[in-house]
């Protein structure tokens, strides 16, 4: 097969392939060969429909297929063997290659137009200048989960008084003839906006009638409806003073800070009393904003990396042409208004590639596995399970890794992180102690 290229010209050019008989031809008659065991035709054996009309009926679509197939794979190791940085993918020259005639031709052109990245370097050097944030752990972020720990482990109990705090049961009844009547109504006296009505509830016992307006205790007509167990439409004909007897005062209290709480958190880790306790806490904190600072680390650097390709000029044109090749659906003006973000996509890739070879860099099975593992554990730690057994995490984590997109994005994010570290021993990096608060500015 005889390959030209023309001249580069603004990273792009033409690629101009001949597929002579040699290239094509045993392969149309091993298809045609396997065809023929496989064609069932009307007075003929399986596998016996003579030769000649099997290639009658099926040779010309044989033979296009066959020569996208040459093509596609001659194409491929012609870019590799050269070395070209593609962008996109090649696409058909309609201009450059002559109608095809494949009940008289052998000899066959096709014309591709391919782009090519500029030359452009994006690693980081000794003046590149970032910061690596360590967030401080102080005793009120201790005391604060030591505090949501004992909260979560609470237990509910019956009281005496109400507290604002509480949960209140009993019968509710409009104060007017043939009103609602509702017999296991609750409300909480905190959650009521007017702090007047809200005092009403507040020291009050078991068998207590309080008379209150619903809708000037909250400013939320859904409350309403939901505490009346009408719907919201017909709240008009419902408005006015009700009566509340409390039946019942349900207080949650948060669990003693003893071993019983260090074993429901920790299990068999649990620490044995509760200055070990608080010093596991604070290890989790820390353990948890070195990761937000791996992140914020992340981030900066992948700006660096940027600017340093921020002015690499791309095949516009070309780039629109192969985006809408690949996307039939795409209309014009959504090319339009995406286009920009695109270019900027595409840049990051090309970086992010060169680094990734630059380094030497691999991502490997067990990469994968054990940042799958890292989402899985900060997805239930999200849902307030700090503490979740490994083989749960293992069953998570596999699941998500069986997701095509999952798995492509996790791969993504290994490679990244990868890069960040490489980087991390490149640029000039300057460690920096910074209270929590702080950090969260930054990202503002």
């Amino acid at each position: 097969m005889k390959i030209e290229r023309s001249e580069m010209k603004d990273l792009q050019a033409v690629v101009t392939m001949t597929v002579e008989p040699a290239d094509y031809k045993e392969q149309v008659e091993k298809e045609l060969k396997d065809l023929r065991h496989k064609v069932q035709m009307p007075g003929f054996r399986p596998g016996m429909v003579p030769a000649g009309l099997v290639k009658k009926m099926y040779g010309k679509g044989v033979l296009a297929d066959t020569l996208n197939k040459v093509i596609g794979e001659e194409l491929g190791k012609y870019i590799e063997a050269e070395k070209l940085n593609v962008l996109g993918d090649p696409l058909p020259n309609d201009e450059k290659t002559p109608d095809m005639d494949l009940d008289n031709q052998d000899t066959f052109t096709f014309a591709f137009d391919i782009a090519v990245a500029p030359d452009f370097d994006a690693k980081l050097t000794g003046k590149d200048k970032l910061n690596y944030y360590h967030i401080t752990v102080t005793d009120e972020m201790v005391e604060n989960q030591v505090k949501s720990y004992a909260e979560r482990f609470g237990e509910y109990v019956e009281a005496d008084k109400v507290e604002a705090n509480d949960m209140v049961k009993g019968m509710l009844k409009e104060n007017a003839e043939g009103g609602i009547e509702k017999a296991d109504a609750i409300l909480t006296p905190a959650y009521i906006q007017d702090k007047k009505i809200q005092k009403l509830f507040i020291g009050k016992k078991v068998g207590d009638a309080i008379v209150f307006d619903p809708m000037k205790a909250y400013d939320n007509e859904s409350e309403v409806a939901s505490l009346l167990g009408i719907k919201k439409e017909e709240l008009e004909a419902h408005k006015g003073e009700y009566t509340l007897t409390i039946a019942s005062i349900t207080r949650h209290v948060a669990a003693k800070i003893d071993a019983e709480l260090f074993a429901k958190i920790y299990g068999d880790k649990a620490p044995k009393d509760e200055a070990a306790f608080r010093a596991q806490v604070k290890a989790e904190i820390e353990s948890n904003m070195a990761e937000d600072s791996k992140y914020k680390f992340g981030l900066d650097t992948k700006e660096a990396i940027m600017k340093k390709v921020e002015k690499m000029e791309l095949p516009a044109e070309f780039l629109k042409r192969w985006v809408k090749a690949t996307n039939k659906d795409m209309k014009e003006e959504e090319l339009e208004r995406d286009f920009p973000k695109m270019l900027e996509e595409l840049k990051w890739h090309l970086a992010k590639d060169q680094l990734l070879k630059h380094f030497d860099i691999k991502v490997e099975q067990e990469d994968v596995k054990a940042y799958a593992r890292e989402v899985a554990r900060m997805q239930f730690i999200q849902y307030g399970l700090m503490h979740v057994e490994d083989q749960y995490l293992d069953s998570f984590a596999a699941d998500m890794l069986k997701k095509e997109d999952q798995l492509r994005g996790i791969v993504e994010r290994v490679a990244e992180n990868k890069i960040y570290e490489a980087l991390k021993g490149v640029a000039k990096v300057t460690e920096k102690e910074i209270s929590h608060e702080d950090f969260g500015k930054l990202f503002a």
